[in-house]
């Protein structure tokens, strides 16, 4: 299981968490409205929305997705900038950019107060079959993590950042061999 972040400008409807999966038309919406993007760095997205507190940007949600949608995403998966060394020249990138139902970029981690790490965490843009397959597939639950982020960011601006990465959600490396990833990796 894949855990992502989303972010909302209000408190999603109460059908949208009922059971811990939204309904598919709900998150069809969400997703048809362009990229949706998978984020799996909490951290990350702290520092996308501000802890949940940039307007537009109140409210936080966990998404679990499934491992085999996740690694559909990565295999179809073009890189959203181009790359000499990875791509064979500019026009085939495009093209291959074109096709793709999924886009990767590579962002800096972020720390705690929300600086950049000098490593990069993925971040995958989903569109066309990938964001339908998301939200009829591979969703398979939605938790609101707003209160988490709230109570992370006191704990951060007090001071108590051993307390505050003990309730980090834990994030692991994924397992994935580099020759599922060279087409990805800059």
């Amino acid at each position: 299981m894949i855990s992502r972040v989303h972010i909302f400008s209000r408190q999603p409807d109460a059908g949208f968490l009922h059971n811990g999966r939204g309904p598919t038309a709900v998150q069809r919406k969400v997703c048809e409205r362009g990229l949706t993007w998978i984020k799996p760095s909490f951290l990350w997205m702290m520092y996308r929305c501000g802890w949940g507190a940039k307007a537009g940007q109140e409210t936080v949600l966990a998404v679990e997705i499934s491992r085999d949608g996740f690694n559909w995403a990565l295999s179809h998966a073009c890189l959203s900038s181009y790359v000499r060394g990875v791509h064979p020249d500019r026009a085939t990138w495009q093209r291959q950019l074109k096709r793709a139902p999924t886009r990767v970029q590579w962002d800096p981690e972020r720390d705690l107060h929300l600086q950049p790490l000098p490593h990069r965490s993925l971040q995958l843009g989903l569109s066309g079959e990938a964001a339908r397959r998301y939200a009829d597939e591979w969703t398979l639950a939605i938790r609101d993590v707003t209160p988490l982020a709230h109570n992370l960011h006191a704990l951060v601006n007090r001071g108590e950042l051993d307390s505050a990465m003990r309730l980090l959600p834990q994030e692991l490396p994924y397992p994935a061999g580099k020759e599922s990833l060279a087409h990805l990796l800059g």
